[in-house]
């Protein structure tokens, strides 16, 4: 596993974080995540892995976002992924990017991270991005974004 280093390739027209291709999943710890991509490669991953500190993430991924949202907020959802990745490396969580090769399947992928501790995991396909692992929010605890096209009301 290869440290994560952000590249134009791993970003949209507009700059912001956007791995084409790419599973981006977050995790509460470096052992977790070590933990992923040796669970991957035991299941057949043929895509490299790259391994994102929570620093990195805030310094590099959380950047692209810079003024996306300005004067409009985007059409895409890519600015609320970038805003959940915030969230969570702010929490100290670390990243692992996984490149999907051809023969590599989204629900293998969610099956070899799940069980390490993925806290929650993106598939960045084009103009579609997949939401392969979402936590339940806990009681009483407010998520800092909504996600969707839809504000979240009180039931």
């Amino acid at each position: 596993m290869k440290p994560m280093i952000l590249d134009s390739t791993m970003t949209n027209m507009g700059g912001v974080f956007y791995p084409t291709g790419h599973v981006f999943a977050l995790f509460p710890d470096e052992d977790c995540v070590r933990q992923a991509a040796a669970a991957l490669e035991a299941a057949g991953h043929k895509g490299a892995l790259a391994y994102a500190s929570p620093e990195t993430i805030l310094a590099d991924i959380v950047r692209t976002l810079g003024t996306a949202d300005a004067p409009l907020p985007s059409v895409g959802a890519e600015g609320d992924m970038v805003r959940r990745i915030a969230d969570l490396a702010g929490t100290g969580h670390h990243g692992l990017l996984v490149q999907m090769d051809s023969k590599d399947e989204p629900g293998t992928v969610v099956d070899a991270i799940t069980p390490q501790g993925a806290a929650t995991a993106f598939y960045y396909r084009t103009f579609i991005i997949e939401d392969l692992v979402t936590p339940p929010v806990p009681d009483g605890k407010a998520q800092s974004v909504v996600v969707g096209t839809h504000a979240a009301t009180a039931h």
